[in-house]
């Protein structure tokens, strides 16, 4: 019997800038950014102390397109995902590597302050799935679900009422 192992992460931080969205060769969508995590302690003498950790992300396919369409600069984001690290040699041959979450799914809490556009203050759920299903968007509350596989045909969107180009995400 193999021993099995995991691999998970989860956060709650704030974009630290806006996801840049890309496509590949086969036109498979995938989105980077970046969030920032905090944590404070006091130390014997009772100081109080905070540390900042930078974490960057990366979502693939329809997630990927999700993230580009709702996420922005300074958002408060829950995610889950996988680490995962990369090693490749740069244009002037130095061996770079890089470690990254690879998201499973991301749900949006709230928005920067100061937004000019006044909101509905929703919950925002993007999770992707083994199965083929198509995206969902609700009400109060959008979820979305991709294929892990590489995706070439787009998925509708069964309410447009929420995701919609006129609504400022």
């Amino acid at each position: 019997m193999a021993v099995r192992s995991l691999n998970k992460v989860m956060l709650i931080g704030n974009l630290t800038r806006d996801p840049n969205l890309r496509y590949t060769p086969s036109n498979t969508a995938v989105c980077s950014f970046g969030i920032a995590t905090n944590r404070s302690w006091s130390t014997e003498d009772g100081q109080a102390e905070e540390r900042t950790d930078f974490h960057n992300l990366v979502a693939w396919a329809k997630l990927a397109e999700i993230c580009e369409q709702i996420l922005r600069k300074g958002d408060k984001v829950y995610v889950e995902g996988r680490l995962q690290t990369r090693d490749w040699k740069s244009d002037d041959g130095t061996e770079r590597r890089v470690t990254e979450i690879v998201l499973d799914s991301m749900i949006k809490l709230s928005s920067p302050r100061g937004y000019n556009e006044p909101r509905e203050e929703s919950e925002v759920v993007a999770e992707s799935s083994t199965a083929d299903e198509p995206v969902k968007a609700e009400k109060k509350k959008s979820v979305a679900k991709k294929d892990d596989k590489k995706v070439a045909k787009e998925e509708e969107v069964v309410d447009t009422e929420e995701v919609s180009d006129d609504i400022p995400f």
